[in-house]
């Protein structure tokens, strides 16, 4: 079992960075891929960036260049620097953690890009 509790988010005028945290409970957190999705209003939940156990970290086309994310398995924590931020970016952040079919996510944190 995996709990993940954020921290981070609120407004931000376009252009503008904010940095997003993850702190994760539980064992064994370096066998987890971990990760972050986002969902606008009226959209659907969408991948941001994955972190594997093992490989390449993978991110969205729309965010490429712009965020990026850190894992410290040490700390179990992840965190995730946005920069040159859009309207677009606009949504609710959430925390995942995956391992062997079974997902977790945390509890959302707002992200609004607005002038």
């Amino acid at each position: 079992q995996v709990q993940l509790v954020e921290s981070g988010g609120g407004l931000v005028q376009p252009g503008g960075s904010l940095r997003l945290s993850c702190a994760a409970s539980g064992s064994r957190f370096s066998s987890y891929a971990m990760g972050w999705y986002r969902q606008a209003p009226g959209k659907q939940r969408e991948m941001v960036v994955i972190i594997p156990s093992i490989g390449r970290t993978n991110y969205a086309d729309s965010v490429k260049g712009r965020f990026t994310m850190f894992r410290d398995n040490a700390k179990n924590t992840v965190t995730l620097e946005m920069n040159s931020l859009k309207p677009e970016d606009t949504a609710v952040y959430y925390c995942y953690a995956g391992r062997l079919g079974v997902n977790y996510w945390g509890q959302g944190t707002q992200v609004t890009v607005s002038s």
